[in-house]
């Protein structure tokens, strides 16, 4: 029985025509790759530079590409085993960089790491217990891919990701043989030239294949743009968005080549797991397509419905912008603004043709919400409910939004928010003018009106001398908050969840009583009577209104489950906040897909205002999860949410949950 050797075993020494042979196989390997890395590198170089792209911040960058490439955490995070799998394979690529190099130089003589000294022996080994990892983890990586199979993975898997995956377990296995023969032996140059050989037919195979990840991901993760789904402006008047090759940038193309296919982003999208044409890795392959086909310098249009034949018109407008896809990617690809790009390209040359995106074009233009309901109604609210108006001399402007100043369930929601705002002593007023922030045009890619939007409201904002907004909307949140900026400087502004969690020890909990805390500042000290007369509000009145927010009496044995909205979460992080009151109001219950996994309801991206959709709904997907959590009540953070979960309840047998937005759940403590 052959025992393990102390040291790794190397061939001692190679003739000339081995090491002209070698020599030889280098060269037509390293040809061979660039032979076809080349186009692709000329291809992302040729790609139009990105507008408004900056490497500033660099520690971000560096945070970044530690954390993502060199730690794995997303890779690991998001899909345990089979992450863990892929890292243990990466870490063992990163630990054999330096001993194949040193194999290579062996080959010519001038090996640099002696397996005999101790630095040299201590390497090795360290490089064997990587070796074993990889080779356990590209196992199970191969089992996984063409056993198991995973449906987000496709119908149909490569074959070249079974050969590569039979080369990296073949390079591990040869590694590790070697220390099981001696310098000496012919089994030494044996395993030797094994591994060459191996080394050199995976090296050109990788640009051919999904592997080029390996390539090209680390740079594509450590220039991807600076926050979430951040949509990139346009430039002059010539820029309508990604309409064909010349509108490429060279990030998308970056992108496009980096997609190693590994279905994350398939197996969380909303549209896909409803039976919609959208699939977001078909969306980057069809871009990856293009490239190689037309390429970056073509005219031909890039969506189908418009002569092209590389990604479909039709699913790009079934995306809800939910950014599950972009959250999820574990090579930085960011699916949205590649999306909103595509439908900017539609929107903006005219040709997407929607009898219901007409409509909503044509009420912003005319109007001043998205639901085309007259600015009257609002007003009526405002007056029925004696909301103040903004005059400057309040701390907050409380900013409506379409759903909160014209949806019945939406005034609701602001009716329960301005109670508590009322309890807790704030001077808030809502604008006596307000239009829509322009989210669902912004999505849906017409830049013209989302600019007037913008600017309009802007122009408002600073003629009524607003300085901190909050709002009951995560979409009016982000829009301010974010895309404005390419138009004005917006306020400050804050979702009322954070808002309100600020406060959080000086809301009642179930059960207590509300009257000690009432009419206090967050230090405790009493409203002056001045700040009572600017808000234009009667609180004992106010305090004592009972259930006209929609909310019923809490019970002690109440079960809560909440509802992450996208552009709460995903988009802005808040996750604990709206935890933090909800279990003030009762038991949280969290449903299988929650926090940064939680699953859409279907309305972002301008959905909401499309029509019906094809296939299973998305709101009734999550409301069937949400509902079979058992829980009594489901709670909401955004009025999208609220009126996608009513409608698809209505529509469910059996006794439904309650269905309450946080602010509600909050205020009817105020009556306990």
């Amino acid at each position: 029985m052959t025992s393990l050797s102390a040291t790794l075993a190397e061939p001692q020494h190679f003739s000339l025509p081995e090491k002209l042979l070698f020599l030889l196989l280098v060269i037509v390997s390293v040809a061979l790759f660039w032979r076809r890395f080349g186009p692709i590198l000329h291809k992302i170089l040729q790609s139009r530079k990105d507008p408004g792209f900056h490497l500033a911040p660099i520690g971000r960058r560096v945070w970044n590409f530690f954390t993502e490439v060199i730690c794995q955490v997303k890779v690991i995070q998001q899909r345990p085993l089979p992450g863990l799998a892929h890292a243990f394979v990466f870490w063992g690529f990163c630990a054999f960089a330096l001993v194949t190099l040193n194999h290579a130089a062996v080959g010519f003589g001038i090996g640099f790491l002696d397996p005999a000294a101790w630095y040299g022996r201590i390497y090795f080994y360290l490089a064997a217990a990587f070796a074993i990892a990889c080779a356990i983890g590209i196992a199970g990586l191969f089992i996984r891919r063409f056993f198991v199979r995973p449906r987000w993975l496709g119908q149909k898997v490569s074959s070249e990701s079974g050969i590569i995956a039979g080369l990296i377990f073949l390079l591990m296995v040869t590694y590790l043989a070697a220390f099981f023969t001696t310098d000496a032996a012919p089994a030494a140059r044996v395993l030797w030239w094994i591994h060459t050989l191996t080394l050199l037919l995976f090296l050109p195979l990788i640009p051919h294949t999904k592997h080029l990840h390996l390539v090209l991901s680390p740079a594509t993760i450590f220039l991807s743009r600076d926050g979430f789904s951040q949509i990139p402006p346009l430039v002059g008047d010539e820029d309508f968005g990604l309409v064909t090759g010349k509108d490429i940038t060279q990030l998308v193309s970056l992108q496009a080549y980096s997609c190693v296919e590994c279905g994350r982003c398939t197996e969380h999208c909303p549209a896909t797991n409803t039976g919609k044409e959208l699939n977001p890795k078909e969306v980057i392959l069809g871009m990856r397509a293009y490239l190689n086909g037309p390429g970056p310098a073509s005219e031909l249009p890039i969506l189908t419905g418009e002569g092209g034949a590389y990604v479909s018109q039709k699913a790009v407008f079934q995306c809800t912008t939910c950014g599950s896809c972009e959250f999820q990617c574990p090579v930085g690809i960011q699916h949205l603004p590649i999306i909103v790009g595509l439908r900017r390209g539609a929107v903006n040359t005219g040709t997407w043709e929607d009898d219901y995106g007409s409509k909503l074009f044509n009420q912003l233009e005319r109007g001043s919400n998205a639901l085309g309901i007259s600015a009257l109604e609002r007003d009526k609210f405002i007056q029925k409910q004696e909301l103040p108006i903004f005059d400057g001399t309040q701390e907050y402007c409380l900013w409506l939004g379409c759903m909160g100043g014209y949806d019945p369930k939406g005034r609701e929601i602001v009716s329960a928010f301005a109670r508590v705002m009322n309890f807790l002593g704030s001077s808030y007023g809502v604008l006596k003018k307000e239009k829509c922030t322009g989210d669902p045009v912004r999505r849906l890619g017409n830049d013209l009106l989302f600019q007037q939007l913008a600017e309009e409201n802007l122009k408002n904002l600073a003629q009524n001398k607003v300085k901190k907004i909050v709002s009951i909307c995560p979409h009016c949140v982000r829009t301010i908050q974010e895309d404005w900026k390419a138009y004005g400087t917006p306020p400050e502004i804050e979702h009322h969840t954070e808002f309100m969690a600020r406060f959080a020890d000086r809301l009642p909990k179930l059960g207590e009583e509300a009257s000690g805390h009432d009419l206090t500042h967050a230090q405790g000290s009493k409203i002056p009577e001045r700040e009572q007369e600017a808000s234009g509000h009667d609180f004992s009145r106010a305090e004592s209104a009972k259930k006209k927010d929609g909310a019923s009496a809490p019970a002690k044995s109440e079960t809560i489950v909440f509802h992450d909205p996208c552009y709460l979460g995903r988009y802005r992080n808040v996750y604990d906040q709206p935890r933090e009151l909800v279990q003030i109001a009762g038991t949280l219950v969290e449903a299988p897909r929650h926090r940064e996994r939680s699953f859409c309801c279907g309305a972002g991206g301008g959905l909401a205002f499309l029509g019906e959709e094809t296939g299973e709904r998305v709101s009734h997907a999550r409301a069937q999860e949400l509902v079979a959590t058992g829980a009594t009540t489901i709670g909401t953070a955004c009025p999208f949410c609220n009126t996608m979960f009513r409608d698809a309840l209505g529509e469910m047998n059996g006794t439904a949950p309650q269905l309450l937005d946080v602010a509600q759940l909050i205020a009817r403590n105020l009556d306990s």
